[in-house]
């Protein structure tokens, strides 16, 4: 169902009928009236095809169905805020947002470019900030637009993913988890539980986009994507974000099996002689490298090639008397087919925590609070050792 066919303020009525037990004292709190509230109420489960509410005497209560899009309508109405905001207009703005012109966002919503114009001028009357600037032919977002559009995704996930847990009871399977797979989460892990997973809920479709946590983190904090997997960062600096723990992770360092310290059980002075192929600065095992080597005592040693790929990784050890810092997770198949071997593991110190990162705000859906579950489970059968 597409949620743009919604009205928003009939929205926040139906979430007020299942807080407050009555359309009368529903009417009241979004300034409808009753004759209005029923009609759209009729209407909205005749969309759905299921009832939102027992009617009683003494009464309305929700149903199933109401149960499951109450808090997602009220948790979607956290980030709209204003009372100015429609549906159209929130459309409006997230496709202007999104496209970077007025005229790519009606050939992507069907709607008319003056509508968009109105909509969009609109809404930045009502919230009295600039919320698009003009730049010939493109349409530029403001940090207040940005922001405001950002909560719009927001909104628009959580309204989706009610109608599609309530199209669920009805035999409807539309749901879908969009992952974040960082580096540490590729080689068992996410696999593991991804086919533990599928395995109870073949329809549910999972999207998985790989990428680095600077290029995960802000699709997490849009919406795009629901939950990222990787290394966890010690502070998180988003507070609108939240981390969950799944198991600390030692690094070692790896090179070829027929490297000149194979078999020597190297010290920290033995490896700094020979070059490193690294992730780029700032990232966890970059870190830990620096720090490794620094609290030795010993200068850095080169890092001529720079890059979070393993199999770019791998290819470089394979040819080459380079050393990389390495989760034993991510060359395990490599390890095992003596392609690369450890040379020596990190102090404990240098453990990382892999978990999840979901937004502060999430509300796991069932099939979401399973794959959160599939994800430890994981962990656990891999051979990886939760504290």
């Amino acid at each position: 169902m597409d949620i743009w066919s919604l009205n928003l303020r009939h929205l926040h009525a139906v979430e007020r009928i299942a807080g407050l037990g009555s359309v009368n004292a529903a009417a009241s709190a979004v300034n409808l009236s009753q004759p209005a509230i029923t009609q759209a109420l009729r209407r909205l489960e005749d969309m759905l095809g299921l009832p939102l509410f027992e009617r009683r005497h003494d009464g309305m209560i929700p149903t199933r169905a109401g149960e499951i899009l109450s808090p997602r309508i009220a948790a979607a109405l956290t980030h709209v805020r204003s009372p100015h905001v429609t549906m159209s207009r929130m459309r409006a703005m997230l496709a202007v947002a999104e496209t970077g012109s007025y005229t790519s966002a009606s050939q992507a919503t069907g709607l008319s470019v003056p509508s968009i114009h109105r909509a969009v001028g609109d809404l930045a009357l009502a919230l009295r900030r600039a919320l698009v600037s003009r730049r010939g032919k493109f349409a530029i977002t403001t940090d207040a637009g940005n922001q405001l559009a950002r909560e719009f995704r927001l909104a628009q996930v959580e309204l989706e993913t009610g109608l599609s847990e309530v199209m669920a009871l009805r035999g409807h399977e539309t749901r879908r988890i969009a992952i974040g797979a960082m580096p540490l989460s590729r080689a068992r892990i996410l696999p593991a539980a991804v086919a533990r997973f599928l395995a109870r809920r073949p329809q549910v479709r999972l999207t998985i986009v790989e990428g680095s946590r600077a290029e995960l983190v802000e699709p997490l904090r849009s919406g795009v994507i629901d939950v990222m997997v990787g290394a966890l960062r010690e502070p998180l600096t988003e507070p609108d974000l939240a981390q969950h723990r799944l198991f600390d992770d030692v690094p070692a360092f790896y090179a070829r099996h027929g490297h000149p310290l194979a078999g020597t059980s190297p010290a920290g002075a033995d490896m700094a002689r020979f070059p490193f192929t690294l992730a780029p600065p700032g990232t966890p095992l970059r870190e830990s490298f620096e720090g490794y080597f620094t609290d030795l005592g010993l200068p850095l040693p080169p890092v001529p090639i720079e890059s979070g790929s393993v199999m770019m990784i791998r290819q470089v050890l394979m040819g080459t008397d380079f050393i990389a810092l390495l989760s034993p997770d991510q060359v395990s198949v490599e390890v095992e087919a003596e392609w690369l071997r450890p040379l020596a593991r990190l102090p404990e110190r240098f453990a990382r925590t892999i978990g999840m990162t979901t937004r502060a705000s999430l509300l796991p859906t069932e099939v979401q609070s399973e794959f959160f579950a599939d994800l430890k489970a994981a962990a656990r059968e891999c051979g990886i050792t939760q504290n």
